[in-house]
């Protein structure tokens, strides 16, 4: 396939990983075009064809969505409408445009019943609004597109928009104690990261041999997997570590902390297929966790880190 245009359309203005994907992709040469609220409605198909195609691009990133999982239960019809019939026009614009998409997509199309990480091939079966809704997107895209890339990812966090990282240093602040689910599982993600991954496909799509394994679906996760508990406690020793108060992370079941959806208990994504087909492998989410608090808070405190060696030592 012959890609034409010369630049990267990145769907979505504001959101975390739109803003690492501008970020990376930018430092690495490309020319980046930026699509969404409140210049075109996502949810206006026409008004999203027209942009995108007037942009000329070369590949479509659709990192747009309607990422309120608890609203979306009393919301519907508009996350249907952005994470499912916005990216089916992205991606018939794209392939209009004679572009590949690549389309972010999420673990919640799963019902976490598994106990092992989940693969591509399993069968998907989202118990909530969201989830839902980014199913019927991946469906309506591969229809729209031959040309696509879904990339599953999952826990998201950045130092960019709200997140849970962000979430856990704001309460560190705020109380001496947090309760935090224990008993869900996941891969906690940095959005720039992913963004190297798109990245890195983006290079593969751009060449001139390509093969049609760089199609379908992958998933895309930091190595490693926890819980919301495990990965408070790591969000608040960083900071800890890095001159911020520790406030005491107590551990909760998700049936004492009720929530408008329900959320997949499991949800752990494997990599394996993104290794094979692009040799593309995520560092342990941890590294990334410390990167991230090094620019959400700054670099680690060496006096903090020793102190609490000692103290550790003296405990031991």
């Amino acid at each position: 396939m012959t890609i034409g245009g010369d630049g990267i359309v990145i769907i979505g203005q504001s959101g975390q990983v739109s803003r690492s994907l501008e970020e990376v992709l930018m430092a690495a040469g490309h020319r980046v075009v930026k699509i969404g609220r409140p210049e075109v409605d996502l949810c206006d198909e026409r008004s999203l064809s027209r942009a995108i195609l007037a942009a000329r691009p070369r590949i479509v990133v659709n990192a747009a969505a309607y990422t309120a999982v608890d609203r979306a239960e009393d919301d519907p019809e508009t996350a249907h409408a952005v994470n499912a019939e916005g990216a089916r026009a992205a991606a018939q614009a794209a392939a209009e445009a004679g572009a590949p998409i690549i389309h972010v997509s999420t673990d919640y199309v799963f019902d976490g019943k598994k106990k092992t990480p989940y693969a591509e091939t399993d069968p998907v079966s989202p118990i909530g609004v969201y989830g839902q809704s980014k199913r019927a997107g991946e469906t309506l895209v591969a229809a729209a597109n031959p040309n696509h890339v879904i990339l599953r990812t999952s826990w998201v966090f950045s130092p960019f928009g709200s997140n849970f990282a962000k979430t856990m240093l704001r309460l560190n602040q705020e109380r001496s104690e947090i309760g935090v689910v224990s008993d869900q599982h996941g891969s906690p993600t940095y959005a720039s990261d992913l963004a190297v991954v798109v990245r890195q496909i983006i290079d593969k799509l751009s060449a001139p041999l390509q093969t049609r394994e760089y199609f379908g679906t992958f998933h895309a996760v930091n190595a490693g997997e926890t819980t919301w508990h495990a990965f408070a406690e790591a969000i608040i020793e960083g900071a800890a570590l890095r001159g911020a108060p520790r406030a005491a992370v107590l551990p909760i079941a998700t049936k004492d902390y009720p929530t408008r959806a329900l959320r997949p208990a499991y949800s752990v994504l494997s990599t394996t297929k993104l290794h094979q087909i692009y040799s593309i492998r995520l560092r342990p989410w941890p590294d990334a966790l410390s990167d991230a608090l090094d620019r959400l808070i700054g670099p680690l405190n060496r006096d903090a880190t020793l102190h609490l060696q000692q103290d550790f030592g003296k405990s031991a």
